[in-house]
């Protein structure tokens, strides 16, 4: 089916055009161009006045939403979680396991990597994101201490079959002894390597840099804070150009003044918007699942024992909005931290992060306040079908 789309304003991440026509043949973008360029046949039409046409978002780090956990590992899950997620102006994600029993960890990948790439009708898995058990025990955060794992080429192996070879991202502490050869060798196998939950130094941050990690987990929050004397894990992601960075923009995990830091440091070439939310999001307050822990959701704050923060409730369209507002910077440029540049990272730069012709028609819609208005999934509107 042919449709045509139009709107103010189209950004990408490395053009933006006014009045745009978009013209969609059976889900994939076949033309585009500022209006007057393009001769838009007959047919569907979905008119966004006042709006802007931006990519479809891609979240590389979330546990669940809607009630529903990742790591249950069942299209009904996926299917609720994509369709929450669709609504937020996500096109595709990284479902992220958290660290739990090995044996449940390895059920868990198993019935994920048959949902990766599924359509049912929201947003997209492209792949795994394995958040644990290769973690710190000083930088645990809301993982139990007791189910961590040290490094092991041997474990991950198992866990990489497991997943059908679709894990795409792995956090893992570069500190951990082992932890250089797992993050080569799961390196050489294609997948990123991000640090985090890590009480690293200077000296043992780039030496994960070196053994192949390019990225860096929720930064600020379960890293050794900055030392002037040893920057630590901290002060390498904030200085290093090459190493992109997540940051969770829900002003309760990382200061507004932190984020102004951060985004001088990292600019809108390796910053990447994350959520870290569970399956409290889009939920009430109330006690909820993350792996095996109950977390309690308190004025949508995520903490399990006295305050400990454990994921969030945040949505990435919430995230694009404060970002902007923490920061001042443009929405081009925030359009980058939720497309491009996790599509960059990620490797998975033919099916995300950019409206193009030949790609997906996979389009977030946003009002001049930067509100999603609708989502586009394949050419199909998700919001108001």
């Amino acid at each position: 089916m042919r449709t045509v789309i139009t709107a103010d304003r189209l950004i990408t991440p490395d053009q933006s055009i006014n009045n745009p026509v978009v013209i969609v043949d059976d889900g994939v973008i076949t033309q585009l161009g500022p209006r007057g360029s393009i001769e838009a046949p007959s047919g569907p039409r979905l008119d966004f006045p006042g709006c802007v046409l931006a990519p479809a978002y891609f979240d590389v780090h979330i546990h669940g939403s809607a009630g529903r956990d990742v790591m249950e590992g069942t299209s009904d899950a996926f299917a609720t979680i994509g369709k929450f997620l669709a609504r937020h102006g996500v096109g595709v994600f990284l479902a992220t396991t958290v660290t739990a029993p090995v044996d449940m960890t390895l059920r868990s990948l198993e019935g994920i990597s048959g949902l990766i790439g599924s359509d049912s009708g929201g947003a997209t898995p492209l792949g795994i994101h394995i958040e644990g058990p290769f973690l710190s025990p000083h930088k645990k955060g809301a993982h139990p201490e007791r189910l961590l794992q040290k490094p092991s080429v041997e474990l991950f192996d198992r866990m990489w079959q497991a997943a059908q070879g679709k894990i795409r991202l792995m956090t893992i502490a570069p500190e951990l002894p082992g932890a250089e050869e797992l993050i080569s060798h799961a390196a050489g196998l294609g997948v990123r390597v991000s640090l985090g939950h890590s009480n690293a130094d200077t000296a043992a941050a780039r030496s994960g840099i070196r053994a192949g990690a390019v990225t860096a987990t929720h930064t600020f929050n379960a890293m050794r804070q900055f030392d002037h004397r040893d920057p630590g894990l901290l002060g390498e992601v904030l200085s290093n150009d090459r190493l992109y960075a997540e940051i969770i923009c829900d002003g309760l995990h990382v200061h507004p003044d932190a984020v102004r830091i951060y985004w001088k440091a990292k600019g809108p070439d390796r910053a990447m918007l994350i959520t870290d939310a569970m399956s409290a999001a889009g939920m009430p307050d109330g006690t909820y699942k993350l792996g095996e822990l109950d977390v309690r959701v308190v004025n949508g704050k995520c903490v399990i024992g006295e305050d400990t923060l454990a994921g969030s409730t945040l949505t990435l369209d919430r995230g694009v909005r404060n970002f902007a507002e923490f920061t001042g910077a443009s929405i081009d440029d925030v359009s980058k931290l939720v497309s491009r540049n996790p599509a960059h990272m990620t490797g998975f730069e033919a099916e995300a992060g950019s409206i193009a012709v030949g790609r997906p028609a996979d389009i977030t819609v946003l009002s001049a306040k930067n509100d999603v208005v609708e989502t586009i999934l394949r050419g199909r509107p998700v919001i108001n079908p």
